[in-house]
């Protein structure tokens, strides 16, 4: 009886290990050939802030975080505000704006 229950454990273990064998890994971001991942060319005020060479919009986003996060130019009182500096403003206007309405603005100055 013992005999019979092992091997089962041992047939269900290798279905298990098959199985998570065969699962296709999980990974972060967009995929290869995603449209986030296609290098857009940054304007020349953009540039100033993330760089001149093409990269793709991701990379825009994190180094548009990372100088706002540097410069301190999110809204102490609510985050989702952020203030420009003269660099930024060059991009989205001079007025504090809404995060999400910065994205647009940023999309229009990348092709």
């Amino acid at each position: 009886m013992a005999a019979k229950t092992a091997k089962r454990s041992a047939k269900r273990s290798t279905k298990t290990a098959k199985k998570s064998a065969t699962k296709k890994s999980t990974r972060k971001g967009a995929p290869k050939g995603s449209p986030f991942m296609k290098p857009v060319q940054p304007s020349p005020a953009l540039g100033v802030i993330v760089g001149t060479k093409p990269l793709p919009r991701t990379e825009v986003t994190k180094k548009i975080w990372k100088y706002i996060k540097a410069h301190k130019l999110q809204d102490p009182k609510a985050k989702r505000n952020i203030i420009p500096d003269a660099k930024l403003g060059k991009v989205i206007g001079t007025g504090k704006i809404d995060m999400f309405k910065m994205t647009a603005k940023i999309a229009k100055q990348v092709s």
